[in-house]
């Protein structure tokens, strides 16, 4: 089982090299965390952007440039149409979000004409966080995407969740649903649908999951807190392989608290389109996007 994220990069070399576009890869961030991904042979490397500025960008890195495929496009929403046009053409198999803002990354993304979105499928952002107060990796959704999922797109993040669980080797993957409180409350609506959840996961109507709802977040990071909590008869609590938030304020703050705060490194990719896409902050880290990188190239086919 991969417990650490540098053992992704690992099991995905392992795999070849995937062809990735990045839409405006422009910015030093983006351009090293490129680089570091081709230099460890994830990845040969398309950058659509303005040519001088990843140029310029490359030199103040001492990055040799001609190392890339170079798009030549100043404007960023005409790299992201390009980038996804490459990936829906099957000219790359990983997409990735350079410097470009996250809504315009996902009309690209979303355009029907483009066809790189699937009829009737759900988007759903899933990472992958690496704690240093946790004995695993923990796969999260969604802190970017779905604002209010609804029950029918809880459904899928949990499919999704355990795809990318199995990635890790999980071939069980026990998910928590997230609420405030670990009772079954009717006046909290994401607590009942945690109990439904729980209750199709143990009737086999999820999967291969094991799924327990509503947990509080501390009950299923934590087995000590479940006992003295006298919460009984759970195989999640305290030993959680995955974490579904009921929205995405929720799903983002633990996200970001874990990360800036509790000093976790993480790696995500957009799931739901033909091709795993990159999707990280603009603010992340070059770390934090090779890792990223290497989880798409392990989830690709």
């Amino acid at each position: 089982m991969i417990t650490r994220l540098d053992e992704i990069v690992a099991a995905a070399v392992a795999r070849g090299k995937k062809r990735l576009a990045v839409a405006y890869g422009q910015d030093s961030h983006t351009i090293e965390a490129v680089y570091n991904a081709w230099k460890e042979g994830l990845v040969e490397a398309t950058l659509y952007g303005d040519k001088a500025t990843i140029e310029a960008t490359c030199k103040e890195l001492n990055i040799d440039p001609n190392i890339f495929n170079i798009v030549n496009e100043s404007n960023d929403a005409n790299c992201v149409r390009l980038a996804v046009a490459s990936v829906a053409a099957g000219d790359a198999d990983v997409l990735m979000k350079g410097l470009v803002s996250t809504d315009k990354y996902m009309r690209g993304i979303l355009n029907k004409e483009a066809g790189l979105f699937p009829p009737k499928s759900v988007l759903t952002h899933v990472a992958i966080v690496e704690l240093p107060g946790y004995h695993k990796l923990l796969t999260i959704s969604d802190v970017a995407i779905i604002p209010a999922p609804d029950f029918k797109q809880k459904q899928k993040q949990i499919s999704f969740l355990a795809e990318t669980a199995k990635l890790l080797g999980i071939e069980t993957p026990k998910i928590a649903c997230i609420s405030a409180t670990e009772q079954v409350l009717p006046s909290v609506p994401s607590n009942l649908e945690c109990a439904i959840l729980a209750k199709m996961g143990d009737r086999g109507q999820l999967g291969n999951v094991i799924v327990d709802g509503p947990l509080s977040l501390d009950v299923a990071l934590y087995k000590e807190v479940a006992e003295h909590k006298k919460v009984k008869g759970s195989a999640v609590a305290g030993d959680v392989d995955c974490l579904l938030f009921p929205n995405i304020e929720s799903g983002n703050v633990f996200f970001k608290a874990s990360t800036h705060i509790g000093g976790g490194e993480l790696a995500a990719i957009v799931k739901g389109a033909k091709v795993p896409c990159v999707l990280t902050s603009r603010g992340d880290s070059a770390l934090s996007k090779k890792y990223s990188i290497a989880l798409a190239c392990l989830a690709a086919r």
